[in-house]
């Protein structure tokens, strides 16, 4: 978020005016990520007014921004139709708080004379964009008479994903699974847990269901800290298309383990829970600090390693078992991260697969003769899971893959690709209440070196 003395100038205090403190947090987030570039989460890290909110309003303040970046072309295309000279490229800020505004209209439970009250205020309040203050007002209450029609008629999948990222998709799954996939990556998740033992139990508890994966799905409400068994460290947050890489290498126990690339943590401590003797490996010191600070929470322990995978040197380079989870554009995940397409670039992918190829190279000079490697990522694009994978292959001949068989993920035998790796697409685990559907798009490849 911008510091204090780059924000816009308020001349009036949101904290007397209702919602206002909401709308003025997600128009501020929202700019960040459109006009600067930032990533979601760590705009609502670094944001103190959002900190500062109580929970029902951080709440509609996600809420918010969620709509905004799912539905960002819809919303874009319905606004610009009742703009007939097009928006001030002076004032962004103008776009930000229609956005907002339309976004509470067509999709959210808020009455629309405040959607549109409070708009207006947010553009008033800035001194560059205060004079188009009618213009947010008159575009806005044809939103609310004519916007739903005007959606009605658009292809809001289309729309709402990026033209490259569409494009790509339809290129690599076929037009169907690709609008699919984009379906399913715009509707708002559920939360998924890892739980250390006995899965019903929690499920019941936290009034949620077992996947058949094992994995614990709910609809949260209210801070996940303070759900039951969180404090104790009974569970922890992790997609259910996330869990599924670690679980590959079979039993694990006793076994010498390394996870490169390891934070946020979720696959470490499926690995040491599972008995593992874990040495975590990250290159970002805050990033290793809260996978510590994760796994004290749950009693589990590893070693810690601060260092870059690609050229890590350890004392003994014989592991029984390397998990390389690798940065990647990471458009598997849009579903949890609805800023990813407004963010990542086609351009990015060629130096990622890059790092990727090193990433791997180097980790099967740490994997021990007989020992398994898995490399995984989170992203959708062929150039940095199957190729990554495939060029490997060709160049080291003392490499198998191990094939996936269906009962290790399962029975789901449509997360297997013809390959034999792992292929979860966002548009799996379909369910009658949407509210429970999805996975996020994981790839994973299981090696062995002979």
């Amino acid at each position: 978020m911008k510091s204090a003395r780059h924000a816009p100038r308020i001349r009036d205090g949101s904290a007397a005016v209702p919602g206002l403190a909401v709308r003025r947090v997600a128009a501020t987030v929202i700019d960040g990520v459109l006009r600067r570039r930032r990533p979601l989460d760590e705009l609502l890290d670094d944001a103190r007014t959002f900190a500062a909110l109580d929970e029902r309003d951080r709440a509609l303040t996600r809420a918010l921004i969620g709509t905004v970046l799912r539905r960002l072309g819809t919303l874009r295309h319905v606004v610009a139709s009742f703009v007939a000279r097009g928006l001030p490229a002076q004032a962004p800020q103008v776009e930000t708080a229609l956005l907002v505004g339309a976004a509470q209209i067509l999709f959210l439970d808020v009455p629309d004379h405040a959607a549109v009250d409070l708009s207006v205020r947010l553009v008033q309040a800035d001194r560059h964009a205060a004079r188009f203050a009618g213009l947010v007002n008159a575009v806005l209450r044809r939103v609310t008479r004519e916007g739903a029609a005007r959606l009605a008629a658009l292809d809001a999948t289309a729309l709402d994903t990026p033209d490259w990222l569409l494009a790509r998709w339809t290129k690599t799954y076929g037009e169907d699974t690709a609008r699919a996939i984009a379906g399913a990556s715009g509707r708002e998740p559920a939360l998924d847990l890892t739980v250390k033992n006995d899965p019903h139990h929690w499920a019941e508890r936290l009034d949620g269901r077992v996947l058949p994966t094992g994995t614990v799905r709910m609809i949260a409400h209210g801070p996940v800290t303070a759900l039951p068994g969180f404090a104790e460290g009974e569970w922890w947050v992790q997609d259910a298309g996330a869990a599924l890489p670690a679980l590959l290498f079979g039993k694990v126990a006793g076994l010498r383990v390394a996870d490169l690339c390891a934070a946020p943590g979720g696959k470490t401590a499926q690995l040491a829970a599972a008995g593992a003797q874990v040495t975590a490996v990250d290159r970002a010191p805050a990033r290793l600090t809260r996978l510590q600070q994760n796994l004290a929470r749950l009693k589990l322990t590893a070693d810690f390693v601060c260092a870059d995978a690609t050229a890590w040197t350890p004392d003994r380079a014989d592991f029984d078992a390397v998990l390389v989870d690798a940065p990647c554009t990471a458009t598997g995940t849009i579903r949890r991260h609805p800023d990813l397409p407004w963010l990542k670039r086609e351009s990015d992918i060629a130096p990622l697969a890059s790092l990727q190829t090193r990433l791997v190279e180097h980790a099967l000079a740490l994997t021990r003769p007989g020992g398994t490697l898995i490399y995984c990522t989170c992203s959708l694009e062929p150039e940095e899971n199957e190729e990554v994978v495939a060029a490997l292959l060709s160049r080291a001949p003392g490499v198998n893959r191990l094939p996936i068989a269906g009962d290790e993920v399962f029975g789901h035998s449509e997360f297997i690709n013809k390959a034999g790796d792992l292929r979860t697409l966002p548009c799996h685990f379909p369910d009658a209440d949407s509210r429970f559907a999805g996975v996020d798009g994981f790839y994973a490849a299981r090696l062995q070196k002979r």
